[in-house]
């Protein structure tokens, strides 16, 4: 199977779960904008009406953090189980295992997809410059993206060989939402060497922090650190996935047994 193929092969069965699911609901693809919504009305009401987030800007600052959180978080979940998931088909035929995790992953990318049309209308209903550096958008979501699918192969790859990595993936995302910047800016605290630490060492954090720094006060993301992200969650991309396609048998076993 060429790289071609494959990628074909997951974009149509991306798609058809796409479709299916819809089909399971009433109001059916608007869940794709209405889910995320109500994560952020829910947040909303916690952190602006009852703690008093005393900000003026607090419903985009959190639709900027949290629409994103949760194309990632609620993939990589996805993800993990995708592979043990599918026991039924892997005992059938010979398939590159990265493929079903890489499917849940392009699944969540045309949610998002439509979750960013909605952010962005959002903004120029709050009066909020449409300028050049919102194109910054695209290196972000495309390192995002390395990102999701570098932790999806790697989730998936581990819960076939212990179920118990599902829940410690459950638990490693409620971590992630309260230290990756959601509801509160890392740029506000009174330490900047915490700062720093944070944006520099927590790569999630630095996506969010770029798409509000892009979005809502026009400065660019830092270049270096973007790259670097960019590169490191690459190669290991391709390291778990080389591992991944050379164990295929090895994984099949775990994920029957």
């Amino acid at each position: 199977m060429t790289l071609t193929q494959y990628f074909r092969l997951v974009d149509t069965q991306a798609r058809f779960a796409l479709k299916a699911d819809a089909a399971r609901f009433f109001l059916g693809y608007v869940w794709w904008v209405l889910e995320p919504l109500l994560f952020v009305g829910v947040f909303y009401f916690v952190f602006n009406v009852v703690l008093d987030a005393n900000r003026a800007d607090f419903l985009v600052f959190l639709m900027c953090g949290k629409l994103p959180f949760v194309w990632y978080s609620k993939t990589v979940s996805n993800s993990a189980n995708a592979i043990i998931g599918n026991a039924g088909l892997i005992g059938k035929i010979d398939i590159p295992k990265t493929m079903f995790p890489m499917v849940r992953v392009h699944e969540g990318l045309y949610r998002q997809i439509a979750v960013f049309l909605l952010l962005f209308v959002v903004l120029i209903l709050y009066d909020y410059p449409v300028t050049w550096l919102w194109l910054w958008v695209l290196p972000l979501a495309f390192v995002q993206y390395l990102m999701i699918v570098c932790c999806s192969l790697l989730g998936a790859m581990l819960v076939c060989f212990l179920r118990d990595f599902i829940l410690l993936i459950g638990l490693a995302m409620i971590f992630l939402m309260f230290t990756s910047g959601i509801f509160w800016d890392p740029r506000m605290l009174d330490d900047p060497a915490m700062t720093e630490m944070i944006l520099t060492w927590n790569p999630l954090a630095f996506i969010l922090d770029g798409y509000r720094q892009v979005l809502m006060f026009q400065q660019s993301p830092d270049i270096g650190l973007l790259l670097i992200n960019g590169c490191v969650f690459g190669v290991i991309t391709l390291i778990v996935a080389k591992i991944m396609n050379k164990n295929s048998q090895l994984l099949a076993l775990k994920a029957l047994s």
